[in-house]
């Protein structure tokens, strides 16, 4: 069987091979990056969330990554469009649920889509991924207030009653579905101060569900390669502007050989 590290290798060389599509439904914040890093890494992105067009884009792509930054209710029905379509024909979802706690419009919009679609890994920091099962669990904003190891016993829990992936994202990521948990040690701490990081995250496990069947597996490796971008980036930037445009040219330089020796991954 192979490792961990082999599939990282092996799902990049995929992803690079067969150009998925990547439906994007996201936040204005962070559209044009994770647009440009998607096509770096070797997918193909589109940003599309007209209500009257979700159903048809959705249904070419090879995964639907949902990311509720910046909210209207029109976006929130068309997530909600997109996902039903995407989960019918059995198309990954990826959810990102930003800021989740913050407000009760983010907390009931990530709850509305989760129940409402099929959903096969919800990508956030802590605080977010615990909003989803406590009602006192509050975020600062879109950054978190926990850490991954408090989040670590509810988010199996919480994996297990949605029957989803969930990834928790920090210093340290925590990947679990109830009976698996994956630990992935990849990145850097200039990955902080660049907005929309986060975000870019999900859209790269967006990327590898294309072409990676298990959940866990794609979103562990997803983050393997994604922060190995930030520790490439990190050689040779020594701060957030530079370092913004050099995990660009990580993402499109990383060979799959470099990514199996770089992996940092941790099957509990």
């Amino acid at each position: 069987m192979a490792t961990l590290s082999e599939m990282a290798a092996d799902n990049l060389a995929l992803l690079r091979e067969k150009k998925p599509l990547i439906h994007n439904i996201t936040n204005y914040v962070v559209m044009n990056y994770t647009a440009n890093a998607l096509l770096a890494m070797g997918a193909s992105p589109v940003m599309a969330h007209a209500q009257n067009e979700v159903e048809d884009m959705v249904s070419f792509a090879g995964a639907l990554v949902l990311n509720i930054g910046t909210l209207t209710d029109d976006w929130i029905a068309s997530m909600v469009k997109a996902g039903i379509k995407a989960s019918a024909l059995q198309t990954p979802i990826i959810l990102d649920p930003v800021g989740s706690g913050a407000t009760p419009l983010r907390t009931q919009s990530a709850k509305r889509i989760i129940d409402q679609t099929k959903i096969s890994v919800i990508r956030g920091n802590a605080s977010e991924i615990l909003s989803l099962r406590h009602a006192d669990s509050k975020t600062k904003g879109v950054d978190s207030v926990h850490s991954v190891d408090e989040a670590a016993d509810t988010a199996r829990i919480l994996a297990e009653e949605l029957q989803t992936t969930l990834a928790i994202t920090g210093p340290v990521d925590l990947i679990t579905d109830g009976q698996r948990v994956v630990r992935v040690s990849n990145g850097h701490p200039l990955m902080g101060y660049v907005t929309g990081t986060g975000c870019t995250a999900t859209t790269a496990i967006g990327a590898f569900l294309a072409v990676d069947s298990d959940p866990v597996s794609a979103t562990a490796t997803a983050l393997a390669f994604f922060g190995l971008a930030g520790e490439v980036a990190g050689q040779s930037a020594s701060a957030p502007g530079s370092f913004m445009i050099q995990m660009l040219d990580a993402l499109y330089t990383i060979t799959p050989d470099e990514l199996r020796k770089g992996c940092k991954i941790e099957a509990e």
